[in-house]
């Protein structure tokens, strides 16, 4: 099956920087719709950024919008966030996910038909 795996998190203090990727294994992924979302404890996982098949099109959150970067390379089968001027209020568990079916990305995840299992990212005051 195919499978997604996010790493690139850490503790990092506010106002540093970090690059999370989400790479996919299975012979035969392709890359459709991708998005970024992320979870805090007691919260409802929120939408942070998508990006089309192709990287022509990125969509971002309010919250992270100017601060985040959505990108992706599809020979690596590798889709990245980089995150710059984090906030203690961006701690949380980053998920990565991919929808199996050409369309516009969602905001929702609904939208996403695989998912990794989470990275953490922890901003510190």
């Amino acid at each position: 099956q195919v499978q997604l795996v996010e790493s690139g998190g850490g503790l990092v203090q506010a106002g540093g920087s970090l690059r999370l990727s989400c790479v996919a294994s299975g012979r035969a992924f392709s890359w459709y719709a991708t998005g970024w979302f992320r979870q805090s404890p007691g919260k409802e996982r929120e939408f942070v950024a998508a990006i089309t098949r192709s990287g022509g099109s990125t969509y971002y959150g309010d919250s992270v919008k100017g601060r985040f970067t959505i990108s992706r390379d599809n020979a690596k089968n590798t889709v990245y966030l980089q995150m710059n001027s984090l906030k203690p209020e961006d701690t949380a568990v980053y998920y990565c996910g991919a929808a199996s079916a050409p369309g516009t990305p969602r905001k929702s995840r609904s939208g996403y038909d695989y998912w990794g299992q989470g990275t953490q990212v922890t901003v510190s005051s």
